[in-house]
């Protein structure tokens, strides 16, 4: 068969580099995860399965699929990550890879449970959803590599139709692009740059934005030339995202999508020939598919084709289906198998940031450090990428809604009580000896300086204090009697 037609370096290649991104996300979530979800974390996971529990009956271990049922200690926290690590070596050295696959899917799904509010995130949707699927690719199967293709195509046209199913000003006036360099959660140095590009350039770069991300997507399943061409615009899209963004491995993931979108003669084609001979000796090995795993795989698209398109529908319109259509889709999303995805379909247009400071005698006040989020302003912002700083991203949002002051609370009285595995999560605990009596909160908005304030001074962000944060002015660890 003509390698226009065939997808063998294709499917092998993007499972060692799915195999990669597990490593990542396992190895990211792996050093937080005590402090977000351990017995001693923000969110303790095994108080939130006791209260499930009561709850619930059976259906709890339908509804929240996870490992830690059996055993949720901050040793088995920790072992899922370890675990995950090593099964996701095993899939980039093709050792047992089917079986490493289906654990690492296991564990993350697991693992995105734990840690609650801190892992629902598209990123950890999407890994698990492309990480499903790889479970049953195979070189010939094109029923599965025609879902990768959709995949990319529901990840790319629901980010851009959602910005105007929402109606956000700032996208329908094309002005997003004048905020996101400076109001993103985690922006790079580059991004300080991007900001002070000419208004012209920023409002064309948002209805490009526009155009790529509702257009560009249906060339994904026209012919050979018109994929390519899609396949090329999405990747310089996603580099041009990953030099102002720190989104983890969300883009590089997206760039490894579109492999589905070239075929083996075009792979080979950019990779190196040694490369090429070792995938294309285990291409070589692979078997013809059995007719039991068609059958199956074909199942299995017609069930994420039929809660993609009930997704697409409701975004699409802003409604909510009901009785078994939901009842399915609701199933589905609980495993990740299908996932809505709206990347910023709402943008700020202003950075407010969140400062935190503890007191023994309320008098001297000391100022806990984040190690990634924006604080002092003559700091350059931090290349962060491929790890996920969960904490840091996480305090982006408190400020954006009332749902996201639960967690605040829980965190400011782990700083109370001086959690150390909540304290690991910072750059600088002022209080490692004794624990604070007081903590505040106070508010300031926070914007990029310009060229001529940044020449003059060095400093990267300027500041205007507006006060405390008004719902968590201020907490008091109480006395134990």
């Amino acid at each position: 068969m003509h390698s226009e037609n065939t997808y063998q370096l294709v499917s092998i290649l993007f499972l060692r580099l799915i195999g990669v991104f597990y490593l990542i996300a396992f190895v990211s979530i792996g050093v937080q995860i005590e402090g977000l979800a351990g017995s001693q974390g923000i969110l303790p996971f095994s108080q939130h399965l006791d209260y499930i529990e009561t709850q619930t009956g059976i259906e709890r271990y339908l509804q929240m699929p996870t490992v830690f049922w059996l055993n949720s200690s901050d040793m088995a926290l920790n072992a899922a990550t370890v675990i995950g690590a090593i099964t996701s070596v095993m899939i980039i050295f093709n050792w047992l890879p089917r079986f490493a696959l289906v654990i690492s899917f296991i564990l993350y799904l697991s693992l995105y449970y734990a840690g609650q509010t801190f892992m629902n995130f598209q990123w950890d949707a999407l890994i698990l959803e492309a990480g499903f699927l790889a479970i049953f690719l195979t070189p010939r199967s094109r029923i599965i590599i025609f879902l990768f293709r959709f995949l990319l195509f529901r990840l790319r046209f629901m980010s851009g139709i959602s910005k105007f199913s929402l109606q956000d000003p700032s996208w329908s006036g094309l002005t997003a692009l004048n905020f996101y360099f400076e109001v993103q959660p985690l922006p790079t140095p580059l991004a300080w740059y991007a900001h002070q590009l000419p208004e012209w350039l920023l409002r064309s770069s948002t209805a490009l934005t526009l155009v790529i991300e509702i257009l560009v997507p249906f060339m994904m399943f026209m012919p050979r030339r018109w994929r390519f061409t899609a396949a090329w615009i999405t990747i310089l899209w996603q580099v041009l995202i990953i030099l102002t963004s720190n989104h983890n491995w969300f883009n590089f993931l997206t760039i490894a999508l579109c492999l589905f979108l070239f075929d083996d003669k075009a792979i080979q084609r950019v990779i190196p020939k040694r490369l090429t001979a070792i995938l294309g000796k285990q291409a070589h090995n692979t078997t013809q598919e059995s007719k039991s795993r068609r059958v199956t795989t074909l199942a299995i698209a017609l069930l994420i084709v039929f809660c993609s398109v009930v997704n697409l529908w409701e975004l699409t319109l802003m409604q909510r289906s009901t009785g078994l259509i939901r009842a399915i889709v609701d199933y589905t999303e609980a495993y990740r198998i299908v996932a809505k995805y709206h990347v910023f379909p709402t943008m700020k247009t202003e950075r407010i940031e969140l400062e935190l400071q503890g007191s023994i005698d309320g008098q001297e006040w000391k100022p806990y450090v984040f190690k990634y989020k924006p604080g002092d302003i003559m700091q350059s912002p931090d290349i962060v990428i491929p790890h996920q700083p969960r904490l840091d991203w996480q305090m982006w949002f408190v400020t954006l809604h009332p749902m996201f002051i639960p967690w605040f609370d829980q965190f400011l009285k782990s700083l109370l009580n001086n959690s150390p595995a909540v304290t690991a999560l910072l750059e600088h605990n002022p209080f490692p000896d004794m624990p604070p009596r007081y903590i505040r909160v106070d508010a300031f908005r926070y914007q990029f300086s310009d060229q001529k304030q940044r020449n003059k001074t060095g400093q990267w962000w300027s500041r205007e204090s507006l006060g405390p944060f008004a719902p968590l002015p201020w907490i008091e660890r109480k006395p134990a009697y």
